[in-house]
């Protein structure tokens, strides 16, 4: 009797699995998220350009944006080449903002000499300014004390 029973419980979900893949592979052709074949050929995007001047910040303790391009700027474990003008060191010379001394504290709230490793690549908070349409819907409004 229970083997029965479970052979009739095996041959059910047999055909159903089998009916849901036939019901799947008649389902149309995948789509791409791109919208074209894999072997298409697209245009490239529109390269946006650097927006020049300071952007205003949004809020309080926004990170600010970057008013120049960094095409060129190396910044990996050894080497970070915005130091070269905003390190507390050389900023003064080069008339370029200083760093926030929050980058020269370590996570226990230490003072350091040097940028602390948790603030060291700069384009994890920080992104160049673009005159670039949002990717995103955005309803955000300004607060009023970033003015």
């Amino acid at each position: 009797m229970k083997l029965s029973i479970i052979a009739g419980f095996s041959a059910l979900v047999s055909s159903l699995l089998v009916s849901g893949l036939v019901l799947a592979q008649s389902g149309g052709s995948v789509q791409s998220l791109r919208g074209a074949e894999v072997d298409a050929t697209l245009p490239a995007v529109e390269v946006y350009q650097q927006q020049e001047g300071r952007e205003v910040r949004n809020y309080r303790q926004q990170p600010p944006t970057i008013p120049h391009s960094m095409d060129q700027y190396q910044i990996d474990r050894r080497t970070n080449q915005c130091l070269s003008c905003h390190d507390w060191s050389n900023a003064g010379e080069r008339g370029a903002p200083t760093l926030s001394m929050t980058h020269y504290l370590d996570r226990n709230g230490n003072q350091l000499d040097t940028v602390a490793g948790t603030r060291w690549f700069c384009n994890q908070c920080h992104v160049p300014q673009a005159d670039a349409p949002a990717l995103v819907g955005n309803d955000f409004e300004a607060s009023s004390s970033a003015h």
